[in-house]
């Protein structure tokens, strides 16, 4: 299976970019505070794109990322200024790059290159253009296109047919479970980038590959 990829499709946020950074620019804002808005604000995000997918309610996750930061103010009585919610959306557009996704990348170069993310373009395209990624990439896609977050099957369909090649092709990688299981489930062969050393979901997918950053897709150069 190894030699049959023809795509290799990455999720962003958690994979290539950290969102766990975005807490220095919350404790900057809200000293004490920037370790619990951090973690809530992440948490909020995925499940408020995960209820709006299951309720018939999409709203892109921008509007959803400001949503959850609002949320996270609310839980510590934090005063939410259109200012400081401005600065901290747009912190988001600039998140750090893992200190090997560059590397790896540029090292692939030659390799079909896809990001494939639950970001919609107003946020991802600028997120991968300030970080310099893009001539690394032969196609950024959105699910903001179909409005069907993953782990939906759709979201994977829409990317597949994009791709224009078949399921099994396609090595998708996530460092987040959810978002492996469902690649996997779809029929994506997939590889985790498990950079917390977190046990492998309970859902009978297992992932075909396990690495601890992106240095182990370096087998494929």
């Amino acid at each position: 299976m190894e030699n049959s990829i023809k795509a290799f499709v990455f999720d962003v946020y958690g994979t290539l970019f950290d969102v766990t950074a975005i807490k220095k620019e919350c404790e900057e804002l809200y000293p004490g505070y920037g370790e619990k808005i951090s973690q809530t604000w992440r948490s909020k995000q995925v499940e408020y794109f995960m209820l709006r997918q299951l309720m018939g309610n999409y709203a892109t996750l921008y509007a959803i990322t400001h949503d959850a930061l609002k949320y996270a103010l609310n839980e510590n009585d934090l005063q939410a200024s259109k200012e400081n919610e401005q600065k901290l959306l747009d912190a988001y557009l600039h998140l750090p790059l893992y200190s090997e996704s560059k590397e790896v990348l540029t090292q692939l170069k030659d390799k079909n290159l896809v990001v494939f993310s639950n970001g919609s373009h107003d946020m991802l395209d600028p997120l991968v253009k300030n970080a310099g990624l893009e001539e690394l990439f032969d196609q950024v896609l959105s699910i903001d296109d179909v409005k069907q977050f993953k782990p939906t099957p759709a979201s994977y369909q829409y990317a597949l047919e994009q791709l224009g090649i078949e399921s099994h092709e396609v090595l998708f990688m996530s460092s987040n479970g959810w978002d492996v299981s469902g690649a996997k489930s779809f029929g994506f062969q997939t590889a985790w980038i498990n950079r917390k050393g977190m046990p492998v979901e309970e859902l009978d997918l297992e992932p075909d590959y396990i690495f601890d950053d992106l240095t182990g897709l370096l087998k494929w150069k």
